[in-house]
């Protein structure tokens, strides 16, 4: 009882949430400087005031700010983010086609940061300060340092354009053709049409754009579970089973290590929902069709439903994720949920 009581909290907190940050993408998209008009009409266009006037009726430009916010969040709760002035397609739908790309490339990359950010958080912490560790701490210092749109370019140079070991942009190889879509991963979706070639390329593929993405999260979970390991290795009970003449590793694996990776799942679920935001540069740069090359298009055009409808998403996996987390919290440690 006292878990669901936790549980539905947090979901209540999430809609309270959601709407003001609904709310405040509202306001502050109407501050984007720029007309969507000038930018979306030719200037033939632009001298006719009829065409301008049914231009502006269309997607409701005429209407005073407080009617667009009623409609707004009217068609909110229809799940009607409205109709992209790009493309001329539902903005839901533009999403959903190119939001399947985000999540492919966010999970592998949120899974390289994963195992190697642990993995290299424990090997520093087993052998602080040693050259070992001054070694991964380098390499975890680096990774949050380096702008991602400069790493991105460095990669390409050497793996792609010098060495040639592995694809350059693009989700697929030029040789093979888009899979039939039933999940929108290319790896998962050429596997279920039994073509391992096409499934390994596009594997392949992510290689490049997930490491990039990977560098910085795995480098804040590298310094997290190092500290927060060394943290829980000067505790008591820590020194009892040492006194125990157990080994470090075995400290580490039974005793220190399920207690120490507790506040690494907020950084995970912060570094994930920063990936599945996409991340407007990387994408550009290895023409990913996600959410970021989605943004950035949409921004170009001051394509304003658009631009809403990306920033409703950001902010929604950034609140269903730390939802989970709070909740995961309140699972791992029942401290949380009397808090």
């Amino acid at each position: 009882m006292e878990r669901l009581k936790f549980i539905g909290k947090r979901l209540v907190y999430l809609l309270i949430m959601l709407f003001g940050v609904a709310t405040l993408v509202f306001i502050l998209t109407k501050l984007v400087p720029g007309d969507p008009v000038t930018a979306n009409l030719s200037q033939r266009a632009l001298g006719d005031p009829q065409i301008v006037a049914a231009y502006k009726a269309k997607y409701g430009l005429d209407q005073p700010i407080i009617v667009q916010y009623v409609y707004y969040m009217k068609n909110l709760l229809h799940f009607d983010l409205g109709t992209s002035i790009r493309t001329n397609n539902a903005v839901l739908s533009e999403l959903a086609r190119c939001y399947p790309a985000t999540i492919e490339l966010a999970v592998f990359a949120i899974i390289l940061a994963t195992l190697f950010g642990i993995l290299f958080g424990v090997i520093s912490a087993i052998k602080r300060n040693s050259i070992l560790d001054q070694i991964v701490r380098a390499i975890s210092v680096t990774g949050v340092s380096l702008p991602s749109f400069w790493f991105a370019l460095l990669v390409l140079y050497f793996f792609y354009y010098k060495l040639q070991i592995l694809p350059g942009p693009g989700r697929l190889g030029n040789a093979f053709s888009a899979p039939q879509t039933v999940t929108g991963f290319f790896v998962i979706d050429s596997l279920l049409e039994g073509d391992i070639p096409k499934a390994l390329d596009a594997l392949r593929h992510l290689i490049l754009p997930g490491t990039v993405l990977a560098a910085f999260t795995m480098g804040l979970i590298t310094r997290t579970t190092r500290s927060n390991l060394l943290d829980v290795m000067s505790t008591d009970y820590i020194r009892t089973a040492r006194a125990k003449g157990l080994s470090n590793v075995r400290l580490i694996i039974h005793h220190a290590l399920g207690n120490a990776l507790i506040p690494v799942l907020t950084v995970i679920g912060l570094g994930f929902g920063n990936l599945l935001g996409g991340m407007v540069l990387v994408e550009t740069i290895f023409n990913w069709p996600g959410v970021g090359q989605f943004a950035y298009q949409s921004v170009l055009s001051n394509d304003y439903p658009s631009i809403i409808g990306v920033a409703l998403l950001i902010a929604l996996n950034y609140m269903i994720i730390n939802t989970v987390v709070d909740i995961l919290y309140g699972i791992i440690d029942p401290r949380v949920r009397c808090s």
